[in-house]
C-alpha cells in the first residue's frame, strides 16, 4: 500500500526557517510532477509548490521568494525549504503528486507536518 510520510514541521517565530521533506513507501516519484500542499484551520488545501521531474519549479504567489522545492530522485523523496516564514504560513503541509493544473494527483494522502509560525 503506497504511503506517504512528511516530516520537518515544527513551531518556528517569524523570520525564521525550517526544511520539509517528504518520502514514499510503495510508490515511486519517478516521472512525477511533485509538490506541497497546505490546508490552514478552517481553510481549503491549497497549492505551494511544484516540481517537474527533471526541473522546473511553480510556486504559489504567496510564497514565492521564499520557499524553495527540490527533490532527490534518487532518494525519491521531495524537499520545500521555507525561510522567511510568516504567521500566515501556519498549516498542515502534505505532499503529492501534482497535475499540470496545480490539483493533487494521487487520491492518497499523508499525515502531513505541522507547521507553525509565531508572531
Amino acid at each position: 500500500q503506497a504511503q506517504l510520510v512528511e516530516s520537518g514541521g515544527g513551531l518556528v517565530q517569524a523570520g525564521g526557517s525550517l526544511r520539509l521533506s517528504c518520502a514514499a513507501s510503495g510508490r515511486t516519484f519517478t516521472g512525477y510532477r511533485m509538490g506541497w500542499f497546505r490546508q490552514a484551520p478552517g481553510k481549503e488545501r491549497e497549492f505551494v509548490a511544484a516540481i517537474r521531474y527533471f526541473s522546473g519549479t511553480s510556486y504559489a504567489d504567496s510564497v514565492k521568494g521564499r520557499f524553495t522545492i527540490s527533490r532527490d530522485n534518487a532518494k525519491n523523496t521531495v524537499y520545500l525549504q521555507m525561510n522567511s516564514l510568516k504567521p500566515e504560513d501556519t498549516a498542515v503541509y502534505y505532499c503529492n503528486a501534482i497535475k499540470s493544473d496545480d490539483k493533487p494527483q494521487w487520491a492518497f494522502w499523508g499525515q502531513g507536518t505541522q507547521v507553525t509560525v509565531s508572531s
